[in-house]
């Protein structure tokens, strides 16, 4: 009997792992080493595979051709922590897409076809801490508000993208951020970026490759310069020229000095004109007792 039983048990071991199998649900063509990874790297997907466990927590999507990712996708998945889609063909982000995020650590966007990423694109995914946003070459645009409320972001990267300038409270928004990556754009040295380059000069230990590994254009001039070589002086012509912002203030300014000035000359005529009457009125009245 016993050898029954000996013999049994590797029957038993097969049919147990068997079973588990079939109770975790692994998308076809993935790899699932463990009950809580979906690898699915290189396997030429052209859209998100199907039957993703909801408790996954690590997914890898990296190296295939997904064009985009539904607005709804990670409402399902609650427990994701770690998404990489490195190395796909994303033109967009979907607004809502990543709102829902909460528990996401890691999130790998680097080497799609993205252009711009949009204001409140990553809602408030408090517990991110990593994102890579480098290699997308059609990337030229990241909105003021783009990363409002990643209050636990320490590693940035925008590196080797389209970008010519980038507003300094983009960066200011970041509380935790020790890490940031911005070499390999065609940064433009015009007064747009004079803020930017401040910020640079105070937070050069946060930059890998330091003020060296950053480069600009001068308007109207493709030779590169490197940001090394520049201080503060260098955008001193940019100290008095106004803002758009500053613009539009000057403009309300006016616009609301002329009309306090025409309602007061209104009531000022008005009441120079009742003082007049009432004096005409008197005059009358003295003129007719005589």
């Amino acid at each position: 009997m016993f050898s029954c039983v000996r013999w049994l048990q590797p029957f038993l071991a097969l049919l147990s792992s068997t079973l588990l199998t079939w109770g975790y649900n692994c998308p076809s063509s993935c790899l699932c080493p463990d009950h809580h990874t979906v690898d699915c790297t290189g396997q030429g997907l052209t859209r998100l595979p199907d039957s993703i466990p909801l408790d996954v927590r690590r997914l890898l999507l990296s190296n295939n051709w997904i064009p985009r990712i539904p607005s709804d996708f990670l409402v399902l998945y609650s427990d994701l922590v770690y998404l990489d889609l490195r190395n796909n063909t994303l033109t967009k982000l979907e607004p809502g897409t990543l709102s829902t995020s909460s528990r996401l650590v890691y999130l790998d966007l680097g080497s799609n076809n993205l252009t711009e990423i949009p204001s409140g694109t990553f809602g408030e995914s408090r517990s991110l801490i990593k994102l890579r946003l480098g290699n997308n070459p059609y990337l030229n645009m990241v909105s003021k508000d783009a990363f409002v409320g990643l209050t636990s972001l320490r590693e940035l990267e925008l590196e080797s993208n389209a970008l010519s300038g980038l507003d300094v409270e983009v960066l200011s928004q970041l509380p935790s951020l020790r890490v940031i990556r911005l070499e390999g754009n065609p940064w433009v040295c015009n007064c747009n970026f004079a803020k930017l380059f401040l910020w640079l000069l105070e937070n050069r230990h946060k930059l890998p490759t330091g003020l060296e590994g950053l480069e600009c254009s001068l308007p109207g001039d493709v030779q590169q310069v490197p940001l090394s070589v520049l201080s503060e002086d260098s955008f001193r012509q940019c100290r008095g020229l106004l803002t758009l912002t500053d613009y539009l203030i000057v403009i309300f300014s006016g616009i609301c000095i002329s009309v306090a000035a025409i309602i007061a000359s209104f009531f000022l005529a008005s009441t120079i004109h009742c003082f007049q009457r009432l004096k005409s009125k008197r005059t009358d009245e003295e003129e007719a007792e005589d």
